[in-house]
């Protein structure tokens, strides 16, 4: 596997040796102090240039990067061939070394509008000063924010309004369903409450991660494993138990946050939904009534 000093080094030398190509600045975790590095860090590179057209008419001019495992190019992906593409486009590519690179190309119209709005952006190469100066860069934009009472009542409302969805898949033995509601929708009002909570641990002073992925760094130990246990495989009884692990660390989390923000935890929405889950996972599969 190239080593990040081989593999800055190639971006820097292709962009130099391109009279195309007149700055290069990149951003992404690589940029962030507050992420430990690992080999599984893409570099996310932009290069400035002249132009794209010349860039996408070439197609293996991204061949000097490495022999690609695999490759994706969103925009296309997303806008057809047909795509106005004269400002900006992208490469997602995958090399057989493991290495990876997101690279976009951009014009300068692009990069007056877009430039430095990424908070975690470090500028590599300037041929022409066309680079404006920028602050050092910080992951501030990617802190958990503080929650309006508005958003902590509409995260607490969905969160156990969706499960009686959840209830009644799983007493219909439509597991898809039911997993796609509780990993796709509650999950997600799980994780804004938990990321509230942590941000109210670190003054909001952090980041979680995508999906929550940096959770275990800030929560305690039983919380962890309380979110750990939200978690399930197929298995019909073992959803019910993920979703009510689920619905007890949420009124743990929840209350917290009210607490601290001053709002009211509506707890007669968490107990009737809990008592709905509860008859349900009781019926039989030939009931004709709920209650």
């Amino acid at each position: 596997m190239r080593s990040e000093q081989e593999m800055m080094d190639l971006i820097i030398s292709v962009a130099k040796e391109d009279e195309r190509i007149r700055a290069v600045y990149m951003n992404g975790s690589r940029t962030n102090a507050n992420v430990s590095k690992d080999i599984f860090q893409d570099y996310d590179i932009v290069y400035v240039v002249t132009e794209t057209d010349s860039f996408l008419k070439d197609e293996d001019w991204i061949d000097v990067f490495g022999q690609r495992l695999m490759e994706q190019e969103p925009d296309k992906n997303d806008q057809g061939a047909s795509g106005d593409f004269s400002d900006f486009y992208g490469y997602l590519m995958l090399f057989t070394d493991g290495n990876r690179i997101d690279l976009h190309i951009e014009t300068m119209n692009h990069l007056k509008e877009h430039y430095g709005k990424d908070k975690l952006t470090v500028p590599l190469m300037d041929k022409d000063g066309c680079l404006p100066d920028l602050p050092e860069p910080t992951d501030a934009d990617y802190h958990v924010q503080k929650p309006t009472e508005q958003a902590y009542m509409s995260c607490c409302n969905n969160f156990w309004w969706c499960q009686q969805n959840v209830a009644k898949s799983l007493w219909r033995d439509e597991v898809p369903y039911a997993k796609f509601m509780f990993d796709c929708v509650i999950r997600r009002d799980l994780d804004q409450m938990v990321s509230w909570w942590i941000g109210i641990q670190t003054d909001f002073q952090v980041s979680t991660g995508k999906a929550g992925n940096y959770f275990k760094y800030f929560l305690s130990d039983d919380y962890w494993n309380r979110y750990e246990s939200t978690y399930s495989d197929s298995r019909p009884d073992h959803i019910w138990q993920s979703m009510f692990a689920a619905g007890e660390l949420f009124r743990t989390l929840a209350s917290e946050v009210a607490d601290h923000f001053l709002f009211i935890y509506r707890k007669k929405d968490d107990e009737n939904m809990t008592h709905y889950l509860q008859q349900v996972r009781s019926l039989s599969p030939y009931a004709n009534s709920i209650f």
